[in-house]
């Protein structure tokens, strides 16, 4: 704590049976630093740390002790354990509730979105979290608008953001709006971290799924991916799904969660991205040897799902290069 600094807003910290400490050290770090990087008697961050209950939510830490608590932000963290197994959050949803009433900022990361929605301030609004967990956050909570490829939304009083690791995107995004843009860059320098980014679509992975119970379109599906790489018409899986093209899409669409063309140009970019991240193959060659004829149609698809170029994907997850080998050929974007 900085001695004799009066601090500018109070950042409350929910912890709750198996949310992820690291996340709650490290944001409390994160503050810390921020008002150290602010100087000498400048503004600082008060962070309290609130331990949820059978019984409630106390206070268990406090940076500036002795004060009257007024939460201007309370952050949710992630969750270590999968949504499927995170057990309900009635109190903390109370405290949550009554912390939001009196004008403080609710916020949640990656599964810490699920504690968020047990308080009904989501539904309706616009949220985010992990890529992989986007499915189940929307069967459960259907009233909530889901855009999970975004790392970051703001609603005003409820913010929400995606990744396990998005804590330090919500952080900086609150040192920005606390103590200004040079303290948020400053802290981000520091800690060797980028500022806040934007998407998860570079991050996420296409995740097939089979266990839909409907034979007849997984069949449909085990073809798909066998000639994936190959010419295939939407005829050939009707066909052997054995029903006609209109129920065919239908039900495509609601086992899998896409359409049939969709899904094709999911799995062709899970391998070219692969390609990417593990070879040094031209992009031209790896857009003919996952189906594309037209390199630019590629590149345009490529862009759609992952939001970046195959160049700039390659330059961020590529390993290979670390052998000293390069490309051949002209990279395009």
């Amino acid at each position: 704590m900085l001695q004799g600094v009066v601090p500018v807003a109070e950042i409350g910290l929910l912890i709750y049976p198996d949310c992820q400490l690291a996340a709650v050290h490290g944001l409390t770090d994160l503050f810390r630093i921020a008002g150290e990087w602010t100087g000498a008697n400048a503004a600082s961050l008060r962070v309290s740390h609130w331990q949820a209950t059978e019984d409630g939510v106390d206070c268990v830490w406090d940076s500036h002790p002795g004060p009257p608590h007024a939460l201007g932000h309370a952050i949710i963290p992630p969750s270590i354990v999968m949504p499927d197994r995170m057990a309900p959050a009635p109190g903390a949803a109370t405290w949550l509730l009554a912390q939001h009433a009196t004008g403080t900022v609710l916020c949640s990361v990656c599964a810490g979105a699920f504690v968020l929605a047990e308080t009904g301030l989501m539904n309706g609004r616009r949220a985010t979290t992990h890529w992989a967990f986007a499915a189940q956050l929307a069967a459960r909570f259907p009233d909530i608008r889901l855009a999970e490829d975004h790392m970051m939304i703001d609603e005003g009083d409820v913010m929400t953001a995606g990744g396990i690791l998005a804590w330090t995107d919500l952080g900086l995004t609150l040192v920005e709006r606390l103590l200004g843009p040079a303290t948020m860059l400053a802290t981000a320098k520091f800690l060797l971290i980028d500022p806040p980014r934007t998407s998860q679509r570079p991050f996420a992975q296409f995740i097939p799924r089979f266990d839909h119970g409907d034979e007849a379109i997984r069949a449909a599906q085990h073809h798909l991916h066998a000639h994936a790489f190959t010419a295939l018409r939407l005829g050939d899986l009707h066909g052997i799904a054995g029903m006609t093209e209109r129920t065919f899409l239908r039900r495509f669409t609601a086992a899998t969660g896409h359409r049939p063309n969709d899904y094709l140009q999911q799995v062709r970019i899970a391998k070219a991205r692969e390609d990417l991240e593990r070879t040094i193959t031209p992009v031209d060659q790896i857009a003919w040897q996952v189906g594309y004829s037209d390199p630019a149609a590629f590149r345009k698809i490529f862009q759609k799902i992952t939001g970046s170029t195959p160049v700039a994907y390659r330059q961020r997850f590529g390993i290979a290069g670390a052998s000293g080998g390069q490309p051949r050929g002209r990279e395009n974007g």
